[in-house]
């Protein structure tokens, strides 16, 4: 059953060594960060799981690495061979950073169908008595002229029924081929939290778009 959620974003220049003399201007959204994934820990779960977009399906378990490399630093998250893609790397930067493990990290592809994204999320619920997720979802990048998407008037609409629900201890249906016009890269994460069928209290800690993408930190708890 799950018993907490948290959800953040996955930018790059979340990290700080990559950000270089920029990284204080995502102070706050890692501060945010930082109490939506400590909500994991007041949870007591007997297992956390992370979810995040990615070019195509992967599990992997709880040893599992990843680089920045390919964003201009070669940052090592955990140790062996890089193998996660970008969300579920900074998803496991996260939880390092406040002294948390994961015990599967689950890349869903971006074009992953509603069904398939919900049957991800009953299984996880099911893993254990007590189940946490981290959800790694960034919002539109169509929010302004300057987004990598440029600015599309139906981006904060969309965006911001999303973190409204959010803020219920909901997630709306999400139209896929909407979200991908949108370049709503959580789309299939979210849908994956939307299939555990929780009934958790939504709190929103952080919502802006400082590069013209929306970034949103919620908390679910009990």
């Amino acid at each position: 059953m799950l018993v907490a959620a948290a959800v953040c974003p996955h930018p790059p220049l979340l990290i700080p060594e990559l950000a270089g003399a920029a990284a204080v201007e995502l102070d706050e959204l890692r501060a945010a960060c930082a109490s939506a994934v400590s909500a994991l820990r007041a949870a007591e779960p007997d297992v956390i799981v992370v979810v995040g977009g990615a070019d195509r399906a992967g599990t992997y378990g709880a040893d599992a690495a990843g680089t920045l490399a390919p964003w201009g630093v070669d940052v090592r998250i955990g140790e062996g061979e890089p193998v996660l893609p970008l969300s579920l790397s900074i998803g496991r930067w996260l939880l390092e950073r406040e002294h948390l493990a994961a015990a599967e990290f689950h890349a869903v592809p971006s074009d992953a169908t509603s069904q398939n994204c919900a049957a991800l999320g009953r299984r996880l619920a099911d893993l254990a008595g007590r189940v946490a997720m981290l959800v790694m979802a960034d919002g539109s990048a169509c929010l302004t002229e300057k987004s990598p998407g440029s600015l599309d008037p139906r981006a904060l609409p969309f965006n911001e029924a999303v973190v409204k629900a959010l803020a219920r201890g909901e997630v709306p249906e999400l139209d896929p081929a909407r979200a991908a016009e949108l370049w709503f890269a959580g789309r299939a994460a979210l849908q994956v939290l939307a299939g555990t069928g929780s009934s958790l209290k939504g709190e929103v800690l952080y919502d802006d778009a400082p590069y013209g993408v929306g970034y949103f930190a919620v908390r679910w708890t009990e």
